[in-house]
């Protein structure tokens, strides 16, 4: 039978691991690690690390370092300076990555019951603990259902007119280059969360999820494969945004609207 990410049960189950960090990078993981602590102290709860380092898929000089931190109290402006910092000394200091992210969240945000389907399921399944003590033990398990669709990315609609937004504000290639990552990879992930609970599993490849989207809409597949294509190796073409703002964004934020429904509002940050 088809593993799909899912245990026994059909709960999710983590994925990643610091054992599956591959050796390029062991070094600026552990960079991280020390830093993050020296510059929060005890204000930090957790640190966890997120993407392709821990499934072992990072490609030296083209991934990105991706950081989830958890403080004891929300998030201050210096907190924010601080992450801002600690992410450029790390790009800085280490070119087998290529960029830092830091999220960065108050330990009860996390644990909300408002967040319980996105920001707590992201940390208890996507996540992989690096520092303090692991809030997923306080996180329930997760099935790939419709409610699990609809709380992750059932909110492209409201998010199209800021994408069209910063791609008006883009002057310079790689201003579209990170652009074009950053939403080729929303896309993709929304295409696959839209058809996730008929698929019944989990996966954060890329490539297989445009695969997987494209049964189940064969007539947009070839979009979402030139998506998954330009999330791993962006393009300055301002055409290819426009595009996903001009169709591809448009007609997935109605669907996914008619078959999951909207996502639960957020204050406004």
């Amino acid at each position: 039978m088809e593993h799909r990410g899912l245990d026994t049960y059909g709960y999710f189950e983590r994925e990643g691991s610091l054992g599956q960090v591959r050796g390029d990078f062991v070094p600026v993981v552990a960079a991280a690690r020390e830093r993050i602590g020296e510059a929060y102290g005890r204000r930090l709860h957790s640190a966890y690390l997120y993407g392709s380092l821990p499934r072992g898929t990072a490609r030296p000089g083209r991934s990105d370092l991706d950081l989830l931190l958890a403080l004891h109290q929300e998030p201050a402006d210096e907190d924010r300076d601080t992450a801002e910092v600690l992410a450029h000394g790390l790009d800085e200091d280490f070119p087998v990555i290529d960029g830092v992210g830091i999220l960065l969240y108050g330990k009860d945000t996390l644990l909300s019951e408002r967040e319980r389907h996105d920001l707590g399921w992201f940390l208890a399944c996507l996540c992989t603990p690096l520092l303090g003590a692991d809030l997923a033990e306080h996180l329930p398990r997760y099935r790939p259902d419709s409610l699990l669709a609809r709380e992750t990315n059932g909110d492209l609609a409201v998010l199209l007119p800021r994408m069209r937004a910063r791609i008006g504000a883009a002057a310079t290639p790689e201003e579209y280059r990170k652009l074009c990552r950053g939403f080729s990879r929303h896309l993709v992930r929304t295409g696959f969360t839209l058809v996730m609970p008929q698929w019944g599993g989990w996966t954060s490849d890329l490539v297989e999820s445009a695969e997987i989207f494209g049964q189940y809409y064969p007539e947009r597949a070839a979009q979402m494969r030139a998506a998954a294509s330009a999330a791993l190796d962006p393009v300055e073409d301002p055409a290819v945004l426009r595009g996903y703002v001009e169709d591809l964004g448009p007609w997935l934020a109605d669907e996914y609207t008619a078959r999951h429904g909207t996502k639960t509002p957020r204050p406004p940050l």
